[in-house]
């Protein structure tokens, strides 16, 4: 019915050419990151967000537009679409507006309207609602006696059915109503009869007598608000207070017409509170329950992706061989060599802790994996038994306690015992399988937590609560974006990895690692193109993003697009080189004339400004080369901390309400927003970062149940 495109660009408020040069390309199977990074002169330069922004937006007026056009059909062959009802459609921006528009249009269920409807009572309902009869009873009984409708009683009764569900489908009445809930409601909660006790023992004991106004509510208050609802532990109502008995007077001065007669008047009225309490308030709350969900939703879902999106983008450990461990109690603490590239070299189990306590032979294994297979550094899991194990492997003396880093273990059962480590150690149980995750976590976040469903590495806050689809939709594209923001090396990615490549997916991805496996390592990009399916629309959203280190074209281990090759050399030529030796030559980049080669229409201004910056680092990571120093606690239990201490602590999750920081012990404290700073704290994200080292500040123990209150304040 509209422009799509103007459509898209008025709800960003993004210029109308760069959107309409984005949906074009996202139509013609452009990926996000691919138009962000080498469409920049059709676009305007619009960053990824943007082109996400886009993405997300287009797909979600497209279903606009598409149930205008069945509604449209739909009120068309009632032979009701006017054109008012079609221009009233048209310019309809929300789904909820098309749905009020299609309200009187839409099959029914059996009502009470409608059995009044088959008595014949429609004729009075209008006679009423046109405001005429001065006296209704006397109307009502020349409907009575016939069409099984007993008395003019029951005619008014069955009149102000229909009108009820009138006003219920009045698109007037229902924003009245609309606004009133959003102004002025309440929503709280109160504690089922007998669960009292059980409540009391769950994390939504706070939600009991819970009470907060609609538009205030926060995102973690309402997910925990319909999880404790859901387990039957809270009812959760909505209240309008003083409001209440206003909103019924401006419905029915909005829908009692001018001229009514005051019998009509007070038939209609009544009808009208009939359709507040039993039809309207009920529909109202429904939309502003799934409003608030879908916020709630919305905000959880970006909390999540902002999480999982620094934890891929931490920092890998370059060039470290790592001794990796999976620690446990009865079963033993998994022991695994792995070289640099985390190629797992051995195995085995040792049992440090208790019960078997075999801190000597323990020591022994672990002194001749170090020594023999020359490890660098020792990744421990958080687990079962990592404090415990930390505290011996610190003990031994074997190797720096700065160089004693603690893994996240989150997802790691996930990925042993899926097809993936399957496949990659047929011969291995699922608990070597564990450690080498853990181990190669620390090598490099992104290619081994790109092996892990999203979901399952436990980052964010409700993610069992909120869509499952629109979670899955972000996760993926976080992933996605994560992995093209790195790129990746064509010979030596897995599957998983290269899967992620704009272009590639699942199918493309395993014939990639077929064809390498049976012809040796890729020697260019332009080699790409034999492998079987993989042709000029993959190779050109694909390529820029495959690295191939050491191979005949020094550019294909850069971020310069293949189109992009011919540019570099007219670059080079206007400054006297070859392509080859602009790479790292700061002095010759900067002597580049970028006008003069915009104006001969070499390419555009944004392409050769990104050239040059990759030209000047080279296959440069942009993940930040800096590790962080393994974290030293300065806690060992719960009952060494005391109110007032000033801990270290690493940042382990982030959520709308504060962050949960790992303090060396079994139990994580809460910082809460409010104890970000002195100054308001729009978003925790804003302040802390996951894996950031930060001391805070003990402000409050809870003995009971184990709680640890914190603060940056003056920490």
């Amino acid at each position: 019915m509209n422009d799509i495109s103007a459509n898209v660009a008025r709800r960003l408020d993004l210029p109308y050419r760069a959107v309409a040069a984005t949906v074009e390309l996202l139509d013609q199977g452009a990926t996000v990151p691919f138009i962000s990074r080498y469409r920049k002169e059709r676009t305007g330069a619009l960053d990824e967000v943007a082109i996400r922004n886009i993405e997300t937006t287009l797909e979600q007026v497209r279903q606009l537009e598409a149930r205008k056009e069945f509604i449209s059909k739909a009120i068309d062959e009632q032979s009701a679409l006017t054109p008012e009802l079609l221009q009233r459609l048209e310019q309809a921006m929300t789904m909820t507006e098309v749905e009020d528009i299609y309200a009187p249009y839409k099959p029914k269920r059996r009502t009470r309207a409608t059995a009044a409807r088959e008595k014949g009572l429609e004729p009075l309902a209008k006679m009423i609602m046109g405001g005429r009869p001065d006296d209704c009873r006397s109307a009502a009984a020349r409907f009575s006696g016939k069409n099984t409708v007993a008395d003019a009683d029951e005619a008014i009764a069955g009149a102000s059915d229909i009108i009820a569900e009138w006003a219920s489908e009045s698109t007037r009445l229902r924003n009245i109503t609309r606004n009133s809930y959003r102004r002025t409601a309440s929503i709280s909660a109160s504690v089922c009869k007998g669960k009292e006790n059980e409540l009391a023992e769950t994390p939504f004991a706070q939600y009991g007598s819970f009470s907060a106004p609609v538009r205030r509510i926060s995102s973690h208050q309402y997910l925990a608000l319909r999880r404790a609802e859901r387990e039957e532990l809270i009812k959760v109502k909505y209240d309008l207070g003083e409001t209440d008995g206003k909103l019924d007077d401006a419905l029915c001065k909005a829908f009692i017409p001018g001229n009514a007669s005051h019998d009509c008047r007070q038939v209609i009225a009544a009808a009208v509170a009939d359709a507040s309490k039993r039809l309207l308030r009920p529909s109202v709350e429904n939309e502003i329950s799934a409003e608030l969900k879908a916020e709630a939703d919305r905000v959880a879902i970006d909390i999540f992706a902002q999480n999982l999106r620094q934890l891929l983008l931490a920092a890998p450990l370059k060039g470290k061989r790592v001794l990796a461990l999976d620690p446990g109690y009865r079963t033993g603490c998994k022991v695994v060599a792995l070289d640099a590239q985390g190629n797992l070299l051995d195995d085995s189990v040792i049992y440090p802790v208790q019960p078997r306590c075999d801190v000597e032979g323990s020591c022994s294994l672990l002194k001749d994996f170090i020594k023999l297979y020359k490890l660098d550094v020792i990744a421990l899991g958080n687990g079962t038994a990592s404090r415990e194990t930390e505290r011996f492997l610190k003990n031994s003396h074997l190797i720096d306690p700065a160089k004693i880093f603690i893994v996240s273990e989150n997802g790691a059962s996930v990925y042993s015992a899926s097809d993936i480590a399957r496949h990659e150690f047929p011969d291995k149980d699922v608990t070597v399988r564990g450690a080498v995750s853990i181990g190669r976590r620390l090598i490099d976040p992104l290619a081994e937590l790109v092996k892990i469903d999203p979901k399952s590495i436990g980052v964010g806050q409700y993610q069992h609560d909120v869509d499952q689809s629109k979670l899955k939709n972000s996760l993926d594209y976080t992933v996605m974006s994560c992995v093209n923001a790195v790129g990746v090396d064509v010979n030596t990615a897995s599957e998983r990895l290269l899967s992620y490549i704009s272009g590639i997916g699942p199918a493309l991805a395993s014939a990639i690692v077929a064809y390498r496996a049976e012809n040796g390592d890729f020697t260019s990009r332009t080699q790409l193109k034999k492998v079987p399916r993989l042709g000029e629309k993959a190779f050109e959203l694909s390529a820029g993003f495959l690295r191939i280190p050491d191979g005949k074209e020094p550019l294909d281990n850069t971020g310069i697009h293949p189109e992009s090759y011919s540019t570099v050399d007219v670059m080079a030529k206007s400054v006297g080189l070859k392509a080859k030796d602009l790479q790292a030559n700061s002095s010759a980049l900067d002597s580049i004339d970028v006008d003069a080669l915009v104006e001969n229409g070499i390419a555009g201004r944004e392409t050769i400004t990104d050239i040059i910056a990759e030209l000047r680092k080279p296959g440069r990571d942009p993940r930040t080369d800096d590790n962080a120093d393994a974290f030293i606690p300065a806690a060992e239990a719960f009952e060494d901390l005391k109110i007032g201490m000033t801990v270290p602590g690493i940042v382990n999750n982030i959520t709308a309400f504060g962050a949960f920081i790992d303090l060396g012990i079994k139990e994580n404290g809460l910082l809460h927003i409010s104890q970000l700073s002195h100054k308001r704290v729009a978003a925790v994200g804003d302040v802390l970062r996951l894996g950031q080292q930060i001391n805070v500040k003990i402000i409050d123990i809870d003995p009971t149940r184990r709680r640890i209150s914190l603060s940056l304040k003056d920490a």
